[in-house]
């Protein structure tokens, strides 16, 4: 039996959710099949957790602002011999409560119990604060 994990991943040089959603919708950031796909060098080991219904948690602007549902992992070849792991996603962000994340390289696992939850549908769509007040009212426990 499997357990659901997910990633969380930087989304640089991205200022809002809206700009990530709008940079998937390009032609060069989809599959063959339509679909919006990240690319990154490392393969997860943990493959089939990913798959259970997990998701990719983006950070933006030092903030886990939004995820979408990891719908498969396509090995993706640019011609130069590296193997890397397209991940490909459900159409359309969801937003979460937005959380403080440190920089780090690459993605990380998160657990289930520790993703942010997702914001409830009355406040889908909300303009969101500017990200320094955000950051500040989530480190304080506000957010």
């Amino acid at each position: 039996m499997t357990h659901t994990l997910n990633l969380q991943k930087l989304s640089v040089g991205t200022e809002s959710p809206q700009e990530l959603g709008a940079w998937q919708e390009t032609r060069a950031a989809r599959t063959s099949d339509g679909l919006p796909r990240h690319v990154t060098r490392m393969w997860p080991k943990r493959e089939a957790e990913l798959l259970d219904g997990g998701s990719i948690y983006w950070v933006i602007k030092g903030l886990v602002l939004c995820r979408q549902r990891i719908v498969r992992l396509d090995e993706v070849d640019r011609g130069d011999g590296i193997r890397r792991c397209g991940i490909v996603l459900e159409p359309g962000l969801i937003d979460v409560t937005p959380t403080p994340r440190r920089a780090f390289q690459g993605w990380r696992y998160l657990k289930t119990e520790d993703a942010p939850r997702d914001l409830p549908a009355s406040r889908e769509g909300e303009t969101g604060l500017p990200a320094e007040l955000s950051a500040a009212l989530a480190e304080i426990g506000v957010l």
